[in-house]
């Protein structure tokens, strides 16, 4: 049974730009983590929940085709506006999985909030994919509801919403971007890193990636900060 909704983003005040965000990819050995972020003017919103975005659900809830298809339809809805980001394998590294989750997640933020209200002045030092549609350029604020715990560094005044992505219209249509968006991403690594098994899964630790890691020994794209991936470089001697 579906249990989102839009109570959520209702409870803001009028005029408040409501936008939901969430994130794939911080259990992989390997590759970015993703960010979403989604809004939809709200008084369109209910009539998306009851057409067009009726099956959007939690992304884990969802097989690949149907989320694949449903990304489509959240890219293409004339009302909507979205930002993917993402926070590499080193930066994974440098900040720990945490912070760098958080600065996808405030990266998402920007980019969606540059897409609605035009440039903002702090500096996007990653490459991020937005589109706009008719939300009109605003000065009312912004308000985020995000998956999950606290996220300090976003950069407007959020809600954290554990299991959101199961409640919020908003959060689980963000869960939906990110997760194709990463699955897209690990397709490019397959390619670029052949015999790994990006395409299959997805840099998760299974045991044929085990396998892989221990064959071939990680590749650039691997989080060297992961204890499985540090013991690799460890018994091959270092890279």
């Amino acid at each position: 049974m579906n249990t989102v909704s839009l109570d959520l983003e209702h409870a803001h005040q009028p005029g408040t730009t409501v936008m939901g965000i969430d994130e794939a990819g911080r259990g992989p050995l390997a590759g970015p983590v993703f960010a979403a972020a989604v809004s939809v003017p709200l008084d369109v919103a209910d009539s998306l929940l009851a057409g067009p975005w009726a099956a959007i659900n939690d992304s884990k809830k969802l097989s690949e085709k149907k989320r694949d298809a449903l990304a489509q339809i959240i890219k293409s809805t004339p009302s909507c506006t979205w930002a993917v980001a993402s926070a590499s394998a080193l930066e994974i590294d440098q900040l720990n999985i945490l912070r760098a989750t958080h600065l996808a997640m405030r990266r998402a933020a920007l980019a969606l909030a540059e897409a609605i209200a035009g440039p903002n002045h702090e500096p996007q030092t990653t490459n991020h994919e937005s589109r706009t549609t008719n939300h009109k350029p605003r000065t009312t604020p912004f308000a985020i509801l995000v998956d999950g715990l606290a996220v300090p560094t976003l950069p407007f005044p959020s809600q954290n919403v554990v299991k959101g992505d199961a409640k919020s219209l908003f959060i689980a249509a963000a869960s939906i971007l990110a997760k194709t968006s990463r699955d897209a991403y690990c397709i490019e690594m397959e390619a670029k890193y052949p015999g790994y098994g990006f395409a299959v899964h997805k840099g998760y630790p299974t045991a044929a990636h085990f396998e892989a890691l221990n064959r071939l020994g990680p590749c650039p794209e691997h989080r060297q900060s992961f204890g499985p991936v540090a013991e690799a470089i460890f018994f091959r001697g270092g890279r």
